[in-house]
């Protein structure tokens, strides 16, 4: 039994022994697919000669453009790749000595994994790390997108949500390294409702060529069919705020006490439904973005940040709890919403639902053929059919009355199958003229009276069955109670709808002249900012063909223009160094030497005041890549905190994109609260020096601001001189102040290498901010 046991013991060993062995095979052979050498064809004691001969030769010949082999793509791919190793001494050597291809990986630890594995027949995970596995991760492969489906289903989805779209491929090893932070950002993302998308330059060559894609690893991003690239540090919080930024900025307007009302009244202008949500951030959830951004065509949203005082009597009014985000939808009526949802995570699915049912007014005006769509959809089953009550009337005031009574009518209604609507006679002539031929009696003499009919879609080629109801509307207790009871015949008998007809498609009149120049506008200006965008971070890859043909031509057509003006001007500066001379001798002063034609070297630092004159051109309206670093200052601090900003910052004047300014918080004293008061993050940072309400004091403060991009890095004076209790109190005051900016030149450093917290804000706050109050 014990030999027995042995020689199963003995057999099993065996079996492991050949399994481990079989495994090794294999994944030498993995590591063995890809063999730079092997590939261009040369052996591993070539010149670099040799190697670029190889390249020259296999790059010829298995050009995508010129071998229509299908395998010619990734031939090419591979023998680039292949030249960019063995052309580079140091990846060459690392390549050689370890076998690895990747320059990014800790070639020690791989080498030591493996002889590990050779020495003890031990191995960890790190063994199965092989180089060419491929750089895109398991879990990519749902979100993989090929060039029809990005056509046909991506860029139409992308005008309700946007999408995040990642280029990446086989032997990108940089990709490996923002794989941890873009499988983050995609979970969140795809959480909010953003689209994801990812892209295999080796499979979707086409697709890659149609984004404008050529490098890898690439991120970017599409909204209403527009692509933007993101060209900042991968980030998770980059990343989102690269999301943020690609919607349109105009979707959800701040809501406070002043304008609530105005804001909530004007759904007779848009023919819309308005919901509010309340909520304790100062700026707006991307989440609620993201869903006005889906639902824009239907609903008008606001923003009500409950810890503001200016909307403590809208809370009131409305009787908001303020320990969990609060959702109201309005329709018809401001003083009272028509649903309302609370829930201390406001989650997607939800937000979703809510919007879903409060998609229409009570009775929306028909301004489209896709409103009237939605709203009367066509009869597809039985249980499923819809019947329109429609009030056909005119804009004139005589009507109103009619119009009013109609709602009051449509507000009591619990019947699902029963939607109420109006159209305006006048804008859809063709449409009211055929419902209206067929009706009984002759047309209504009444003043103020118009018509209702009821009907219902067939199908989507335009036939109805409908049938008008006798004796017009105005509103009276008459007109309801005959409307109330041909309804309840209707759903008794639907054959009461004894008349047919093919509609034609109602008119857009949304598409007037002065709706479709408002929206061009809206448009444009998102376009240019793009525009200026991309051409702030452009390709320059692609730029370059162009602009060598360019700067060719006008060298061969300017050259010998340019040649003689640079000769003339010349032999004119070495007549006037002799003039210089000359005159400097004669009056024995080299300052006062002919200064207008060279003037001297400033050794003062340029500082403009931050006024309402200057507050566009300085801040608002500050050039992409351009940054303003503004002291703050008061009337008795000015003269000792300018003397000294400008020792801390004069070595960085070199910079062209830095801009120095100051700001009196005297004359100003609201824009930093308005400023500080968006940026939840520096007012916790504050939250020490305001309390028991005493105001902050921002003297010696210094801010830089990103005009473009709307984020600002602050830096807090922190006293680092000698002890002042020694001095006269006028001298230690000045010492303080003085020595309020004693660490900002070290502040600067960090500036310069983008190394400081950023805060972001939504807006810059407006022109009354930076007005002196009178």
């Amino acid at each position: 039994i014990k030999m027995a046991r042995m020689g199963c013991a003995w057999s099993s060993s065996r079996a492991v022994v050949v399994i481990f062995l079989l495994l090794l095979s294999c994944m030498l052979e993995i590591a063995a697919e890809f063999d730079p050498y092997r590939v261009l064809g040369v052996s591993r004691s070539a010149s670099q000669g040799e190697i670029k001969k190889a390249y020259k030769q296999l790059v010829k010949e298995w050009h995508p453009d010129k071998n229509k082999n299908p395998e010619a793509e990734d031939m090419f791919i591979k023998v680039t790749k292949s030249y960019e190793i063995l052309s580079n001494e140091e990846k060459r050597a690392n390549y050689d000595r370890y076998g690895q291809t990747d320059e990014n990986q800790q070639y020690g630890q791989a080498q030591q994994s493996f002889r590990h594995f050779h020495e003890s027949f031990y191995f960890d995970e790190s063994f199965f790390h092989f180089p060419f596995k491929g750089s895109r991760d398991f879990a990519d492969n749902k979100y993989l997108l090929n060039y029809n489906q990005y056509i046909n289903e991506v860029v139409p989805d992308s005008f309700r949500r946007p999408y995040l779209i990642k280029i990446t491929s086989d032997l990108c090893f940089s990709c490996i390294h923002i794989e941890p932070i873009w499988k983050e950002t995609v979970q969140e993302m795809e959480i909010l409702g953003v689209g994801i998308g990812v892209v295999d330059v080796g499979f979707e060559r086409r697709l890659a060529n149609h984004l404008g894609a050529h490098r890898t690893p690439s991120i970017l991003g599409v909204v209403n069919g527009k692509i933007t690239f993101f060209h900042y540090a991968v980030v998770r919080e980059h990343l989102r705020q690269f999301v943020e930024d690609l919607l349109p900025q105009r979707l959800v307007e701040k809501v406070t006490d002043r304008n609530y009302l105005e804001f909530l009244n004007n759904w007779h202008e848009y023919n819309k439904p308005h919901v509010l949500l309340f909520d304790q951030v100062a700026t707006v959830p991307l989440l609620y973005k993201l869903t006005a951004f889906a639902y824009k065509d239907y609903v008008q949203f606001g923003y009500v940040d409950q810890g503001l005082t200016e909307t403590a009597n809208l809370l009131k009014k409305y009787n908001i709890n303020t320990y969990a985000p609060t959702m109201l939808a309005f329709k018809e009526n401001a003083d009272s919403p028509a649903d309302i949802i609370q829930s201390k995570v406001m989650k997607k699915q939800i937000i979703d639902e809510f919007i879903s049912n409060n998609k229409f007014l009570l009775v929306p005006r028909l301004v489209n053929q896709k409103l009237f769509d939605e709203l009367c959809p066509v009869k597809q089953f039985h249980r499923r059919r819809k019947y329109c009550v429609l009030l056909i009337t005119g804009e004139e005031e005589v009507f109103a009355v009619g119009k009013k009574a109609f709602l009051s009518f449509a507000s009591g209604n619990t019947k699902e199958v029963l939607r109420f609507a109006y159209v305006n006679q006048r804008q859809q002539q063709p449409l009211c003229d055929i419902l209206l031929k067929d009706r009984d009696g002759p047309l209504p003499q009444v003043t103020g009276k118009k018509d209702v009919v009821i009907l219902e879609r067939r199908n989507a080629a335009g036939k109805v069955l409908y049938k008008p109801v006798m004796g017009g509307w105005n509103g009276s207790e008459e007109d309801k109670h005959l409307l109330t009871e041909q309804l309840d015949i209707l759903q008794k008998d639907p054959s009461v709808l004894n008349y047919d007809a093919m509609l034609p498609e109602l008119n857009n009149e949304l598409a007037s002249v002065s709706m479709f120049l408002i929206q061009w506008l809206y448009a444009a200006y998102d376009y240019l900012t793009q525009i200026g965008d991309e051409i702030l971070h452009n390709n320059w890859r692609e730029m370059m063909p162009l602009l060598s043909l360019i700067f060719s031509a006008l060298f061969i057509l300017f050259g010998t223009v340019i040649i003689q003006a640079f000769s003339d001007s010349s032999e004119d500066k070495q007549s006037k160094p002799k003039a210089k001379e000359a005159a400097k001798s004669e009056d024995g002063s080299p300052g006062s030497a002919n200064t207008s034609s060279r003037p001297p070297k400033k050794n003062f630092v340029e500082v403009t005041e931050l006024t309402d004159i200057t507050y566009t051109s300085n801040l608002v309206k500050l050039r992409p890549g351009h940054i303003n670093v503004v002291l703050v200052l008061t009337d008795s601090s000015k003269n000792i905190l300018l003397s000294k900003f400008a020792k801390e910052v004069y070595s960085f004047t070199g910079s062209l994109t830095l801009h120095f300014s100051f700001l009196n918080v005297d004359k100003h004293s609201e824009w930093m609260d308005a400023l500080l008061e968006f940026a939840q993050d520096v007012m916790r940072i504050d939250n020490d020096e305001d309390d028991a309400g005493h105001k902050v004091d921002y003297t010696g403060y210094v801010l830089a601001l990103n005009g473009h991009k709307k984020y600002f890095c602050l830096f807090k004076p922190v006293y680092t001189g000698e002890d002042l209790d020694s001095k006269p109190s006028e001298e230690s005051g000045a010492a303080a102040i003085h020595h309020k900016l004693d660490r900002l030149g070290l502040w600067m450093e960090r500036l310069m290498e983008g190394t400081l917290p950023r805060y972001y804000i939504p807006a810059w706050p407006g022109l009354e901010k930076i007005t002196a109050n009178k």
